[in-house]
This record gives structure tokens, C-alpha cells and sequence, in this order.
């Protein structure tokens, strides 16, 4: 994960080429660089250097029990998943993530098996995720992920969980970026008060699809 942050931060920085980078981290080559950034970026560097280039991302607009979604794919898996309720908003905070990427409007399998996972009782296997962000930011994904439905986790909870308990601003942010909502749940981490807390797509809809989880596992539970 240093390795990789450094790397990142020459990217940003400088107009280094990938060898620079993996000198600069201290790597054997660009081979272990390429292998770093494809296991915990879910891209190559060059990818991520050039904002995305290369890539062509398909898109399409679906509906949720909760509201119009937009849904994106890079043929890896699963880019972006978020409420449209302002389509060309959506659609800008898609492309702010893959700057220099080719789009495409047009759903794909993985697209179809992401809105198929919302379906209760829907069995579709497992949901291949293409994500683009930092080492912190994936920890704390990839930490979301592991709250059952119906249960929710505090900023506190979660921080600690990932191994830093005096981190939950920061961790409060990674979760507001969260690029793929729903399926990973940002919704179900409130305020250690009790209190709902913020939500990017809106305090009404965080509240429904809480009370929606916990009825599902209620009826589940009460089955004979």
C-alpha cells in the first residue's frame, strides 16, 4: 500500500514514466508496480496515470425499488453504481472518476446482474467490482462490505475495524465516495448517537432503505 500511495503520488505530481515510479517506490520493476495496481487498484498504471484512458466504460439508466440508478461497467466488473435523480449530475460524477475514458450508453451483463443483486431473493452469483481510489479509501469499501443488511456500524466502528480508531473523519469522507451504492453500503453506518447521519443521496432515502433491510431480515427471521 506505500509503495503504491508513493507511486500514486508521482502520477499526480510529475510527468514520471512508469519505470520512475517503480524506482522511486522502491520496486524491482514495472512489472511489480503493474501487479500492485491491478490487484488493489483494479487497474494497470497506466490506467490510473492517464485518468482512465484506454478504457471504455458502458453505461445505462435503470430503476431501484428506491429510484432511477445509473450503472457502469469496464467489462472488468462494476464501476459505479448511484441514484439518477439528476441524470446529467450522475452522469458528470461518473466521468470525474475516468477523465479520459470512452463512454458508451449501453447496459452489459454485469450491469444487469448488479440491478438483479438488488432483487430479494435474487441468487446471482458473485459481483466482480472495478473500483478507482486510494489504499485508505478501498480499506474502508472494502470494510462497508462486511455489515450484514440490516445491521448498521458507527464511524467509530468502522475506523477501528480497518486499524484506525482515531480516523473517522477521514473515514467518514472515503465513505461519502463511496462509488458503488448499494451494493457497497454506505447507507448502513450511522452516528455513534444513534442519529442517521449524512447520506449523498439524501437522509429519506438512507432512512428507507434501513427500515426495507430490517424488515427483510425480520421476515426471514420469523419464518417457520
Amino acid at each position: 500500500y506505500l509503495s503504491l500511495s508513493h507511486a500514486k503520488r508521482l502520477f499526480r505530481s510529475a510527468e514520471a514514466t512508469l519505470f520512475d515510479a517503480a524506482h522511486e517506490a522502491g520496486l524491482s520493476g514495472t512489472g511489480r508496480l503493474h501487479d500492485l495496481f491491478v490487484h488493489i487498484e483494479g487497474m494497470t498504471p497506466g490506467e490510473y496515470k492517464n485518468g482512465g484512458g484506454g478504457l471504455t466504460i458502458r453505461y445505462a439508466f435503470g430503476q431501484t425499488l428506491f429510484g432511477p440508478v445509473l450503472t457502469a461497467s469496464t467489462g472488468r466488473g462494476l464501476c459505479f453504481m448511484g441514484f439518477a435523480d439528476n441524470p446529467r449530475q450522475t452522469l458528470g460524477e461518473l466521468k470525474n472518476l475516468f477523465p479520459a475514458a470512452s463512454y458508451a450508453e449501453e447496459d452489459d451483463a454485469i450491469q444487469r446482474q448488479a440491478l438483479a443483486a438488488l432483487q430479494p431473493g435474487e441468487e446471482t452469483g458473485p459481483l466482480v467490482l472495478h473500483l478507482r481510489g486510494t489504499d485508505f479509501q478501498l480499506k474502508v469499501w472494502e470494510a462497508l462490505l462486511s455489515i450484514p443488511p440490516g445491521q448498521v456500524s458507527s464511524y467509530g466502528e468502522l475506523a477501528s475495524r480497518i486499524g484506525r480508531p482515531t480516523a473517522c473523519r477521514a473515514v467518514g469522507s472515503a465513505v461519502g465516495d463511496n462509488p458503488v451504492s448499494l451494493l457497497i453500503p454506505c447507507h448502513r453506518v450511522i452516528q455513534s448517537t444513534g442519529a442517521l447521519g449524512g447520506y449523498h443521496w439524501g437522509p429519506d432515502r438512507k432512512a428507507a432503505l434501513l427500515g426495507w433491510e430490517a424488515a427483510l431480515n425480520e421476515s426471514i427471521t420469523s419464518e417457520p
